[in-house]
Parts: C-alpha cells; sequence; structure tokens
C-alpha cells in the first residue's frame, strides 16, 4: 500500500499538549484550499492516516514478549519488576491532530466539495480517530478525549484532567457509526482502504473489549452496561456477516511453492504440504487475501513494502527466541473433536506424533514434523530450539515464507499481512452473543463451528454443530480457572488459536481479568524422551549415518558427543536459578529407571521472572510521571492509574 505523506500539520495552529508531540510548529506545505477544495486534496490528506497502522514488520512481531502462551528470551519489562511510572511508554498525540485537522477542515468555509463527499471522508478520519483511541483505551484507560484541533491559548482545554471511560466509549461508538453510515465503499481494491465493514469490525472489537471490561473489572456504569456493549458488539459483527463481502478463506494461495524440485518431493512422497493451507495462506499470500481481510497491509516489492517477518522469527540475530509454550499446543483439538488432553498420559506424547490428526492450524502455525523450507537443507529444516530461534522447539512459522534466503535480512518478505479480518469478526459475535446467554445452536455452526471446518475438524454436536456442554478441565485449570461455562470456554479456545500472535492477546487477558495468566501458564518445552540419548523430531530425516551430519536431537546437562556437536541442546544444571532451559521426569511416566533416563519436562526459566502485582496495577500502563509533573508545573492536575 502506498502511503502518500503530506505536511498540513502547521495548518493546525500552534498548540501544544506536554511531551506528546503536539507543540511543534511545523512547515505548512500547501493551504486549505488546496486540501478542502476538491476531492482530490481530500483524499490526498487521508492518505497520510494510514501511517496510523501497523506495518508489515509490526504485524509479524507484535506479540513477541507480550502474551501467555507465547515464550521468548527476554520478558516484557512490564511483566517483570522492572517497570514503573518514569518507563517511557506511548503517549503521543501527534496521529490525532493530524485527525482533528482534517475534521475541524471538512467542517469550515475551505471545504466545497458536495455533502456526500464530506462525509465520505469524515468517516474516514472518524475510523482513524476511533483506531487511535481505541489503543489509548486499551492501554491507559481514562484519557483526555479531544474533539477538535486547539489553539495555542487554549491551555485548559489542553491540560484537562482524564475523561471517563463512558466518554470514551460513547464517542468511540459515535465515530465508528458515523464511519459505517457515511463511508461509500463496503470494501476497497485489496481491501487496504477503510470500508463500512471495517467499521462495523472495528465496532465490534471495540465494544467486545469494553463489554468484557465492564463485566470481568466489575466496572459497569447505567449509562454503559457490559450487556449493552455486548449487545453493540454482536450487533456490530452482524452487519459484516450479512453484507455478503466476507467470508472464511478456504483456498491455499498461489505462488506458495515456485520450487519445482520440492514440489516433486512432495509428489514422490504422496504428499501435500501440511504447513501450507487455507488457514496460514492468509499470512502467506503475496496478494491481500479479500475474501477474508476486511482490512490488510498490500506488500510491494516495487514499492518497497516488505517485511522482516523471516529475520525475526527464524534469524539467530534478531527477534527474543519467541516461540509457543507446549502448555498452549496441549490445548488444540483432535481432528474429530476430542481433545488432546483427555488422552491418557497425553504429555508423553513424542514431538513428532503430537501434529497426527490434530486440528491443521497447529501445523500451519509451528514446524511440524514435515515442515519444509527451501534453501540449503531445504528437506531437513527441523524447529529453532538448537539455534536459539525456539526455544522451546515449537518454532512459529505462521508469518514467514518458506525460504531461508528471507531470513538473513530486513525486508525480504514479500508477503501481505491482514489488519482485521473476518475470523476475528465470527469470534466477536459468538463471545458476544454466549456472554449475553443468547447464542443458538445455529449461531454456534455459524460462526464457532465454521472456524473448526476450515481447520479440518470433523462435524459434529458439541463440536461444530452445536454448543459443548462439557468443561474441558485442562483449559479451565490452566487459563481460565475462574470459568465454568463450558461454552465460554471453548470460544476463548477458538480465539487464541485463530488468533494466535496476531495482537490480541494481551487485551483480551486484560478484558478478562486473566492478567495472572503472564506468571501462571508454565513455559514448556518439546517432549524429551530420554536425556543425553539422540531422538529425531520428523519423519524424514535418515538415520545418523558414520561421516555424515546427526539429522537427531540431542538434549543433555552434560557436553555433547562429538557426532552431535552442532544438533546438541545444552540444559542448565539442576537446581540453577540462571535462565535458559531446565529439565524434569515428566511424573506422567511410571517407570523404575534413574531420574535422567526417564522421560522429561523441558521448561524456560527466566532470570528475573515475570510478576503480577496483587493490586492489578497492569491491567493498565501507567501515566507517564514527567506527563504528570508537566502538567503540575503549569498547574493543572492529571491523575495516574491505581498501583503506579
Amino acid at each position: 500500500m502506498n502511503k502518500v505523506k503530506i505536511i498540513l500539520i502547521g495548518l493546525c495552529g500552534v498548540f501544544f499538549l506536554p511531551a506528546c508531540s503536539l507543540e511543534e510548529p511545523l512547515v505548512t506545505s500547501v493551504t486549505r484550499e488546496n486540501v478542502f477544495g476538491s476531492e482530490q486534496g481530500l483524499e490526498a490528506y487521508s492518505l497520510n492516516f494510514y501511517q496510523q497502522l501497523p506495518s508489515l514488520n509490526d504485524l509479524a512481531s507484535m506479540e513477541g514478549s507480550s502474551t501467555d502462551y507465547g515464550v521468548c528470551k527476554s520478558s516484557d519489562a512490564f511483566y517483570t519488576n522492572n517497570y514503573s511510572a518514569e518507563t517511557p511508554t506511548s503517549w503521543s498525540w501527534s496521529a490525532l491532530r493530524d485527525v482533528n485537522f482534517f475534521i475541524d477542515g471538512i467542517h469550515s468555509p475551505y471545504c466545497t466539495v458536495s455533502q456526500e463527499v464530506k462525509d465520505h471522508y469524515e468517516g474516514i478520519a472518524r475510523w482513524f480517530r476511533a483506531w487511535f483511541y481505541y489503543d489509548k483505551l486499551t492501554t491507559y484507560g481514562r484519557v483526555p478525549w479531544f474533539e477538535h484541533c486547539l489553539q495555542s491559548t487554549d491551555f485548559d482545554k489542553m491540560y484537562k484532567n482524564r475523561d471517563s471511560r463512558d466518554e470514551i466509549v460513547t464517542h468511540l461508538i459515535e465515530d465508528l457509526d458515523f464511519a459505517a453510515g457515511h463511508i461509500q465503499t463496503l470494501s476497497s481494491i485489496s481491501n487496504t482502504r477503510i470500508s463500512k465493514n471495517a467499521a462495523w469490525a472495528l465496532k465490534s472489537r471495540v465494544c467486545l473489549f469494553e463489554a468484557a471490561w465492564r463485566k470481568y473489572h466489575n466496572e459497569g456504569t447505567v449509562r454503559w452496561t457490559a450487556n449493552a456493549l455486548y449487545e453493540l458488539a454482536y450487533r456490530a459483527a452482524d452487519q459484516v456477516m450479512k453484507s455478503g463481502k466476507a467470508s472464511l478463506n478456504t483456498v491455499t494461495c498461489a505462488n506458495s511453492y515456485p520450487d519445482a524440485t520440492y514440489e516433486k518431493w512432495l509428489a514422490d512422497n504422496a504428499m501435500t504440504n501440511p504447513s501450507l493451507g487455507s488457514y496460514r495462506s492468509l499470512f502467506y499470500s503475496k496478494d491481500v487475501m479479500t475474501n477474508e481481510v476486511i482490512l490488510g497491509v498490500q506488500a510491494s516489492l516495487t514499492d518497497l513494502v516488505t517485511g522482516n517477518a523471516n529475520k525475526y522469527w527464524n534469524s539467530t540475530t534478531t527477534g527474543s527466541g519467541a516461540c509457543l509454550s507446549r502448555a498452549f499446543i496441549y490445548t488444540y483439538l483432535l481432528k474429530d473433536g476430542s481433545r488432546f488432553t483427555d488422552k491418557s498420559k497425553y504429555s508423553l506424547t513424542e514431538f513428532r506424533n503430537e501434529f497426527t490428526n490434530r486440528d491443521e492450524r497447529l501445523a500451519q502455525t509451528v514446524r511440524g514434523p514435515y515442515y519444509q523450507i527451501r534453501g540449503a537443507n531445504w528437506r531437513g529444516r527441523r524447529p529453532g530450539m538448537i539455534e536459539g530461534t525456539a526455544i522451546t522447539g515449537y518454532h512459529v512459522i505462521k508469518f514467514v515464507e518458506d525460504d531461508v534466503d528471507k531470513n538473513g535480512n530486513d525486508g525480504k518478505n514479500e508477503n501481505s499481512l491482514p489488519i482485521i479480518r473476518y475470523a476475528e469478526v465470527l469470534l466477536n459475535y459468538a463471545e458476544a452473543k454466549a456472554e449475553l446467554g443468547t447464542l443458538t445452536d445455529g449461531e454456534w455452526s455459524e460462526t464457532i463451528g465454521a472456524i473448526r471446518r476450515r481447520a479440518g475438524i470433523e462435524d459434529k454436536a458439541g463440536v461444530t454443530t452445536s454448543k459443548p456442554t462439557s468443561v474441558d478441565n485442562y483449559l479451565k485449570d490452566t487459563f481460565y480457572p475462574d470459568v465454568t461455562d463450558p461454552v465460554l470456554l471453548e470460544i476463548r479456545r477458538e480465539r487464541a488459536i485463530e488468533l494466535v500472535y496476531e495482537g490480541f492477546r494481551a487485551n483480551d487477558l486484560n478484558r478478562w481479568k486473566e492478567g495472572e495468566n503472564f506468571v501462571r501458564v508454565p513455559w514448556i518445552g518439546l517432549h524429551v524422551p530420554k536425556l543425553n540419548s539422540p531422538f529425531k523430531v520428523n519423519f524424514y530425516d535418515a538415520d545418523d549415518a558414520s561421516g555424515g551430519a546427526p539429522k537427531s536431537f540431542y538434549i543433555s546437562r552434560d557436553n555433547p558427543p562429538s557426532s552431535h556437536s552442532n544438533k546438541y541442546v545444552k540444559l542448565l544444571p539442576k537446581g540453577s536459578t540462571e535462565q535458559g532451559l531446565v529439565a524434569a521426569p515428566n511424573p506422567d511416566y511410571s517407570g523404575s529407571e534413574a531420574e535422567e533416563d526417564r522421560p522429561q519436562i523441558i521448561t524456560y526459566q527466566l532470570s528475573i521472572p515475570r510478576k503480577w502485582h496483587a493490586d492489578d496495577r497492569q491491567y493498565l500502563r501507567p501515566i507517564p510521571a514527567s506527563i504528570i509533573r508537566d502538567y503540575a508545573n503549569r498547574g493543572y492536575t492529571l491523575d495516574q492509574n491505581p498501583g503506579w
């Protein structure tokens, strides 16, 4: 997506909110007449707003260190004990200044286009204002709401205290209703522009977040109850569902594997590629898959719009070793709809057997036993546990291209990525209706059931065609100990799996008041049948041969044998408090062998463990102390979030 950059902000006047990029007088490069005197001027200015949206780099790595289900070498400082109100945060308002200048200009005498055109572009601007304020709401809770561009003398307005959540939510809903009612397109070319469906989808996201926050944090008000917001959430989602412009993708993208040698290998082995299906194609295709993606970022080598997902997830020189915990891998269902954790001694399942007859999204999210990547040693790519790029062995492939040539440098990824997609809308609808207690079996089938069918899960009652009736105790005890409703539990399972690493998880845990997951969920690695003994993680590697590079893993607390010096993972000594991998015998194993000879549970431990404060302060980021001091120095008050 081309982003037209226009320096217009100086037209807004010289106004300054403290330390938030609103106070610098900028150079005016065009006049108000240029901007507001024609539809072309309005369009050109509005394109500048798209810089607010996440880039391809952002979308591929936005949750690397801030989830409960993910493991990484460096914990997010917010979930350790070394974060305070003095730590810099995203308290910036320059993007809002751009939007408010534009909205004010549309309502000025300088704007001479038709009312329909005015309303269309105001709808786009108000969508971006809602996008901006939703981020502020989820980050800080209450913030000041600024409706208009301010002048340099408007001190009382500039330095006003934070508005209530009611005030913010009311304005968000008003902006998104206006956008949905006045933007003229249901969808756009490549779906890289804001549309009516993007407005309805964002409204469903906003209302669902705030509804759950009010329910689980017990902060409902007469003006906005949780149930009122749940109703708005599902009604907004329903608008998208009934539009006829969006559906779940069920095809594999084109141009995925141009390597004829690789395709021949697959054919010779009677295999299709199990790691690239209709789910992963949404994150692999060179073009935005507009059947499901409501708003996306189109990659373009010509326009220099590329990403670095491969470097983040596959390179040893960047990223944080981000990968998934086996505790989360356990939540993927079997294809017959049964629970993996209902199997006897499920934790003893070897890595290469964990993917058998499982939800197809598992092999499309992490490197499984059949995963292949083009380039050097393309027939034998294992999880990056040895290299340190996937420290638990559950190596994410969701956003990457299967080509080692993409791993070494920034900006080589040519795959487009979604910002808003239809599956989220279905999940929003199902959750909102379930929270209201009105979700029918038919609606379950059309939402959760449809998502599961796309993942290869069989049609059956209680799984896809009707709501579940029994509680998954593993899911409940590990992730949601206070939830006893089997329908809500299964919706949360689907939301986590379907949207994994897409930037939703921290907000979901915050709104459900499940922040303790950041310290509760164990960071478990792949199953080790026996320490000091080689074992395989795939089905195509040849047996170790004299003089050849070994194809198996070797995990030990001791130094490796010479044959495995480059295929070796070293554990920390027993009792170590250093950062790294530790092992303990799997209690599900009933044999009487010596401790080192039993199957092991591998866990990654941090040298500074994550900390969740008893006062729950981490549900909101602190208002920067420097901003509060600046207010005070000017004779105004800005209050702080609790606990900070």
